[in-house]
């Protein structure tokens, strides 16, 4: 391995433990906020924490397309943040002997449902060449932000029936006394200001690094890129499930999947240089596949409830696992 891609490794993981560290403050600063200003136990405590966590696909995303036009990375990053979000929900079901999907509430298919929703009407604007256009801006983009706000809508209609539930879950004893609103509001910004650079960053990083190893821009932006922004998802959903909070995982996962096909809208808004679908390689098809077929199996999974496993992953985690380890197998093939 040259010199020059070794340091373009370097680089790539110089940004990915940059966004790591600030997602992690963004995360527990995020839920001080929260706390102070009395969201923590409410709907909108779900959207914030998904939406948080999902800031490094959205800055990476914007810097792809405006300071880059990379627009493969940009694309990559967000069915690959959708895979990857899905595959540490099925990794979670290790640690306990029940199945995840019989111990988080079954309204999460409700999140589920508008994800593959989205992911479909991603699917017909990348087999249609990005579809039609208004100016520059795809109409599928405006529909996957669409989509999102009727989603956001819609769990907030299901939520405020079983609020007493979600109360129960998220909310407890005040654990931040001794920090004041005025501090965490400061701390956010600063973690905030971190992960905006090292993400803004990654999409030039990931292009060199597409180019020295040969892999091309679709599959690193699925596989690398995408994992180094989807770090703080891994540390929030672990930390949700050590303190019991099953839901809390489930909802940051499924909710930074809608979050994340928004982006792509915002992301093609951003690219001027005409619909943004139509300029990416149509080998994302696999992997977005690969994303609805996952959502798929959650889907049935959260509906069947499954009481008891043989091994140490249920039948639908370790079919995830399965089907994101074929798909990166096949993207690399066509790469």
């Amino acid at each position: 391995m040259s010199p020059a891609t070794l340091l373009t490794l370097a680089q790539f993981a110089a940004c990915a433990v940059l966004i790591l560290a600030s997602g992690v403050r963004l995360s527990r600063y995020g839920d001080i906020i929260a706390e102070k200003t009395g969201l923590g136990g409410t709907w909108i405590g779900l959207i914030l924490m998904a939406t948080v966590t999902s800031l490094p696909e959205l800055v990476t995303g914007a810097s792809s397309v405006l300071l880059f036009e990379v627009a493969d990375i940009a694309t990559g990053d967000v069915i690959g943040s959708c895979m990857f979000n899905l595959l540490i929900l099925a990794m979670l079901d290790v640690r306990h002997p029940i199945p995840l999907s019989a111990r988080v509430h079954q309204g999460h298919v409700l999140s589920a449902g508008f994800g593959t929703v989205q992911l479909g009407l991603l699917g017909i604007a990348l087999a249609s060449g990005g579809g039609p256009v208004v100016g520059w801006i795809g109409l599928s983009s405006v529909a996957f932000i669409l989509v999102y706000a009727l989603a956001v809508r819609a769990i907030f209609v299901f939520e405020r029936r079983r609020v007493t539930e979600v109360a129960e879950e998220l909310t407890g004893e005040i654990r931040y006394q001794a920090i004041t609103l005025k501090r965490a509001v400061l701390q956010y910004a600063g973690a905030a200001t971190v992960l905006v650079l090292a993400a803004a960053l990654l999409p030039g990083v990931a292009e060199r690094l597409a180019v020295a190893t040969g892999l091309g821009q679709t599959f690193v932006g699925t596989l690398f890129v995408a994992t180094a922004t989807s770090l703080p998802e891994v540390v929030v959903s672990a930390a949700a499930i050590r303190i019991g909070a099953v839901d809390m995982a489930a909802a940051n996962l499924f909710g930074s999947n809608l979050f994340n096909v928004a982006v792509l809208g915002i992301d093609d808004i951003l690219y001027r240089r005409g619909p943004m679908l139509a300029d990416v390689s149509s080998a994302h098809l696999v992997t977005l596949g690969a994303a609805i077929a996952m959502t798929g199996i959650a889907i049935i999974g959260l509906t069947m409830r499954a009481k008891k496993k043989r091994f140490r992953l249920s039948w639908d985690a370790a079919a995830i696992v399965g089907v994101y380890v074929v798909s990166l197998a096949l993207l690399s093939a066509a790469a």
